[in-house]
This record gives structure tokens, C-alpha cells and sequence, in this order.
């Protein structure tokens, strides 16, 4: 039995919202764009980055530590999986991202700075001035599609062995998460043989 009129009223009431339905958002095509330039979806990235043949080719994403206020920069290669871990300290925005990221790269010879896949997350807002100062194309995930950057997923998922959800990421300075990258470049992978 369905409660109609005043009766579904009183069925509603004693919910924790107080409503019977969610609250409307905006559809895709009214929501506010978090990019000043527009984003390079993932469909246009080169055909040599899905097969992995080629060096150079990037996945980065940040893992956040408690209530959001620290994060660290993750950077995988797709062909060798060589990591790179960037300290953003307390403060994660779009330029903070884009110098220390950019920084992390500079140590990199050319040939291996191809291109950089990320998600749609809001700290990727500077990618023109990312894509300025290395000369690498960034592209973007689809919406809400985080296997589309599996390598960095799973190496993510390594690093919380070292940096458990809800710790205080800032507490580990820039020479602990190059520690932390050499250990998982010298770990054996069956990807790798």
C-alpha cells in the first residue's frame, strides 16, 4: 500500500531529511565549468598512449589525506609504471598542482614528456600554464570514469600501504615520498616481468 495526502506527509516527516526525494541538481549542461580553458577529453589523446609502447606518457592524480587539507601529487608512466610523487603540503590548488608537478617533471628529459592523462578534478584548473611550462599535452578522463587512468589508480592504491586515509599528508616532507617512489620503482611487477 502506497500512503497518499496527509498520511504520506506523516510517513515523510520522521525521515532524517524530511523529504521523500532528492534534491535536483543541475543537468551536465548547466553546470558551471570548473576550467577556465577548455579540457582535452581523453577520446582525442594519441592511439601510441593506449598501447603502451611508447615511453612518456603520464597519469597523475592526488590522494587527499584528512578532511581534505593535505594531499600528495602521484605521477605514473604508463610503459615503465616509474612513479613520481610531488609534495603539495597543506595547500592543493589548481597552481600549487600545476608548479609542483611541473617541477617534478623538469628533472625529466624531453622524450619522456609526452603527454599527462588526469581526472576532471578542479585541481587541474591551471593545465594551459601546466601545458606551457613542460610541453605536454594534458588530457581528461571522462566524467565519473577513474579506470580510465588505472595504472595511477593502482599505484594509488599502493601508496595507501604508506599514507593510510585520514592521516595528515603534510607531515611527510618532500625526501620521505622520494623514499617512498624509489621503493615501489624497485618493487617487482608481473607487468614489467
Amino acid at each position: 500500500m502506497h500512503a497518499k495526502g496527509s498520511l504520506k506527509r506523516d510517513f515523510v516527516s520522521p525521515l532524517r531529511k524530511g523529504r521523500n526525494r532528492r534534491t535536483p541538481r543541475r543537468s551536465a549542461a548547466n553546470r558551471t565549468n570548473r576550467f577556465i580553458t577548455a579540457m582535452t577529453l581523453i577520446a582525442e589523446r594519441p592511439v601510441e598512449v593506449d598501447n603502451r609502447e611508447v615511453p612518456g606518457h603520464w597519469e597523475g592524480d592526488l590522494i587527499v589525506g584528512k578532511l581534505s587539507r593535505s594531499a600528495i601529487a602521484t605521477l605514473v608512466e604508463r610503459n615503465t609504471r616509474f612513479t613520481m610523487l610531488a609534495y603539495l603540503g597543506t595547500d592543493h590548488n589548481g597552481i600549487t598542482v600545476s608548479n609542483a608537478i611541473a617541477k617534478a617533471f623538469s628533472v625529466l628529459p624531453a622524450n619522456l614528456r609526452h603527454t599527462l592523462t588526469w581526472d576532471q578534478g578542479s585541481e587541474m584548473s591551471e593545465h594551459a600554464s601546466f601545458t606551457l611550462a613542460t610541453n605536454m599535452n594534458v588530457y581528461f578522463c571522462d566524467a565519473g570514469s577513474p579506470w580510465q587512468r588505472g595504472t595511477n589508480e593502482n599505484t594509488n592504491g599502493l601508496l595507501r600501504q604508506y599514507y593510510p586515509k585520514g592521516t595528515d599528508l603534510s607531515k611527510h616532507p618532500a625526501d620521505h615520498l622520494q623514499h617512498v617512489a624509489n621503493e615501489l620503482n624497485e618493487r617487482p611487477r608481473k607487468a614489467l616481468n
